[in-house]
């Protein structure tokens, strides 16, 4: 080696070893083994005073030091992937770089404990779900006293009757409701807590519940709805929000679309239960039923901790350790703990800075435009009502109580099969989203998005043309279907995206306003539902079929992918006005032709 490049080598060498002796002991890196002076390659133009004999030998001699060295290096690459920390069972690392098993609460899964604290807070999901599915089988005999004329028994009547315009105002009013409650959930879950407020919120499902079950005038039963839909609102917020709180890194995922989960559980229980219960008057009991969840989760909460960044922000450090420790059963949180209260800090002191408004965000005027990802988390949020799949939650025993023709004696047996195959669709719901939170992080949002809609989208079309042809059995599979492929996507990203794309200063307001907007939606969809099935027959699900194909259009241009990126680096790439980010249509940058510097030892020669 020439004596300038050994000298340059030598700098290199003590320049990188004072910086390493600057690193903290765990960052230090394994040493590796040196390079043999015999085993450094001489280029064939440098002089050489040995014959052509000693170039053999020197050959041979630096072939056998590499075969040592690649044995070497494959002894250390095996040695290291032995002791490459293993996940348990129960999310602990073992065999760390020391040998000695850990168990740091960073990089622990999905425990029981921590899975048991998720089940009781989501049992407001549950209900949530109830709320939302105890409605939709016995819609007839309570609207249209499809069991007998109305006769009043004990002071309640087994009806009541009223035109479909105010039954879809009766439906759409707990939306409504669930709007309201989302625009306080979040100040009462920051002043009174997530545990206690979840309590608090069993108040509205209990009251709305007992309206409801008493109901004996349209009004008194709208109002149930109503007061029920407050309940919703702030249960889908609060519980999202303790379960990510209380969630360790690698249970985030799953814990994401949990909520979404239980709700579509809560669901098909109620449309289960709703097959013997949807007599006069027995209706009313399955109304009721939604107060003795909330009477039995209030009791169970007792027994699940608070959330450790709640209490931190409260300055109850000690109670905040002890909770997550409760959280994380037999696993070491000091690291993590530190973490929590570094964040509960930061968090503090960027609340003192002047944030930007919600104007100011929806235009672009902040330090990073932010309108395009706006935009994307306003339309998902939109676009997810506006697909049809809460029609068909709704009011999927009438649409196939028309398909099958059913006569009024047909509609007096209960279970007719109307009810029934209501009861599948629920059903298949749960199975659906659980498909999609297994294939989310494999295929990307964006993907699994466009994939859902286009065949949400193609099944909305199937529904209309076996409608139209009079295909009962079709519309059944199809509807289905429908609620199969919108429920494994499109239904759940739209809850993931805003939290995924959006920074910190904007994500609290604007996750605002796409909540109210969805709920508003949600509240219109349900509202003119029945009003466009009695306008437009057959044709019912076309509008369906150009929402869902819009949905499909913006995943393919304009859908941002945030799978495995930080919210900073999403922030990067998609900022500014709103614009094509994908497809045939993007203008992608010609490469530029870059020379590849070849490295011989340490010379660079282009």
């Amino acid at each position: 080696m020439a004596p300038a490049f050994a000298a340059q080598d030598a700098g290199q060498d003590s320049n990188t070893a004072a910086a390493m002796d600057t690193l903290p002991a765990h960052a230090q890196p394994p040493p590796s083994t040196p390079l043999r002076p015999e085993s450094v390659y001489h280029a064939p133009g440098h002089a050489s005073s040995r014959g052509m004999m000693a170039s053999v030998a020197s050959f041979a001699d630096t072939t056998s030091v590499a075969d040592e060295s690649i044995a070497d290096d494959k002894k250390s690459k095996k040695s290291k992937k032995s002791m490459r920390p293993k996940a348990t069972k129960d999310g602990l690392l073992e065999g760390s770089e020391s040998g000695i098993a850990h168990a740091d609460s960073r990089y622990a899964g999905l425990n029981r404990r921590l899975l048991m604290c998720a089940i009781v807070a989501a049992i407001s999901s549950v209900n949530y779900g109830w709320v939302i599915g105890s409605i939709n089988i016995p819609a007839q005999v309570i609207e249209q006293c499809s069991t007998g004329p109305e006769t009043w028994t004990n002071g309640f009547p087994s009806c009541i009757p009223m035109r479909s315009i105010m039954w879809g105002l009766v439906v759409g009013l707990t939306p409504l409701g669930a709007w309201a409650g989302s625009m306080f959930s979040g100040l009462s879950a920051d002043r009174f807590g997530r545990k206690y407020t979840l309590m608090l919120n069993n108040i509205f499902f209990v009251a709305g519940a007992l309206l409801s079950g008493t109901a004996t005038s349209v009004a008194q039963l709208a109002v149930g709805r109503f007061v029920s839909g407050v309940g919703c609102g702030v249960a889908s917020n609060v519980v999202s929000i303790y379960n990510s709180e209380a969630a360790t890194i690698r249970a985030r995922g799953f814990l994401g679309g949990f909520q979404q989960l239980m709700i579509l559980v809560g669901l098909f229980l109620s449309q289960v239960v709703s097959i013997g219960l949807s007599k006069a008057p027995l209706w009313r009991v399955l109304f009721s039923v939604s107060a003795a969840i909330a009477i039995g989760q209030t009791a169970l909460l007792y027994f699940i901790p608070e959330s450790p960044r709640y209490l931190a922000s409260k300055g109850k450090v000690e109670q905040s350790r002890a909770s997550l420790q409760a959280l994380r059963a037999n696993l070491d949180i000091g690291i993590e703990f530190e973490n929590l209260l570094v964040a509960v800090e930061t968090s503090k002191i960027d609340a003192t800075l002047p944030k930007p408004s919600l104007w100011q965000v929806l235009t672009g005027k902040t330090e990073q435009d932010l309108r395009h990802l706006v935009f994307c988390a306003l339309f998902l949020m939109v676009s997810q009502q506006w697909s049809g799949a809460k029609g068909v939650m709704f009011y999927s025993t009438e649409i196939l109580t028309s398909a099958f023709h059913l006569s009024k004696t047909e509609k007096e047996t209960i279970p007719n099969i109307a009810q029934l195959l209501t009861l599948g669709i629920g059903g298949i719901g749960a199975v659906a989203v659980i498909i999609g939170m297994n294939i989310l992080d494999r295929a990307g949002r964006r993907t699994v998005l466009i994939c859902s809609s286009l065949a949400t989208s193609i099944c909305a079309a199937v529904i209309v043309i076996a409608t139209k042809v009079d295909v009962a059995p079709l519309v059944a599979t199809a509807m289905y279907m429908f609620n199969l492929v919108f429920q494994s996507g499109a239904g759940f990203i739209p809850y993931l995206t805003a939290s995924e794309i959006l920074p910190y200063y904007a994500l609290g307001s604007i996750s605002g306003l796409a909540a109210a907007a969805n709920n508003l939606t949600l509240f219109v969809v349900s509202f003119i539902f029945p009003i466009l099935d009695d306008a437009l027959g057959p044709y019912l699900f076309v509008p369906f079929i150009v929402t869902n194909f819009l949905t499909f259009l913006f995943g393919v241009f304009l859908m941002p992918e945030a799978k495995g990126k930080p919210v900073s680096q999403v922030v990067d790439e998609y900022q500014g006005p709103i614009h094509i980010v994908a497809g045939p249509f993007k203008r992608r940058p010609r490469p530029e032709m870059v020379d590849t510097p070849i490295t011989y030892e340490s010379q660079s020669v282009k």
